[in-house]
């Protein structure tokens, strides 16, 4: 019998550890995937686009800029505002990587870039963490949204719901 079971520290028995840095990269590539699916951004025109949800809130989605490799957005609810600022929140600031399928959260508040909340010289550890607590934010929130019935299907350009014909 002992020759059939292993001890837990047998190599055969070993998982693999991820380094912080190699799990948020598979969460880049997951929210990558689920803004695919949910969005599709490679399709969107830059502008803005609006999607309401079974949850009843208008989100907003900002194609902000187009380049060779990447696509600039940010989403945001259009009732929903920070008290003090008056600028929308939650908001995230999206770049969308279409060569490497990956999908990170920039910043997450208008103004308010990592060296506002973490300072000029954060140690690297202090920045990956705060990093991951965004894009997982974000993970949940597109989760959220496609629970709510948010998808490029309901997307609609905001200057034709601005100017129906």
């Amino acid at each position: 019998m002992s020759a059939i079971v292993q001890s837990p520290s047998a190599p055969s028995l070993r998982i693999p550890r991820l380094s912080r840095f190699a799990w948020m990269m598979a969460l880049y590539a997951e929210n990558h995937q689920r803004l695919q699916h949910l969005f599709e951004p490679e399709q969107l025109a830059t502008g803005s686009h609006l999607s309401v949800g079974m949850d009843g809130l208008d989100l907003r989605l900002d194609v902000v800029e187009r380049h060779p490799y990447t696509i600039e957005l940010r989403l945001s609810y259009e009732q929903l505002r920070d008290d003090v600022t008056g600028q929308p929140d939650p908001s995230a600031w999206v770049r969308y990587y279409r060569d490497a399928r990956q999908a990170e959260v920039t910043h997450c508040s208008v103004g308010r870039r990592w060296q506002d909340v973490l300072g000029l010289h954060p140690p690297i550890a202090t920045i990956i963490d705060h990093r991951m607590r965004m894009n997982v934010f974000f993970s949940k929130w597109l989760e959220y949204l496609g629970e709510q019935g948010h998808a490029w299907r309901g997307l609609r350009p905001v200057e034709a719901i601005a100017n129906p014909a």
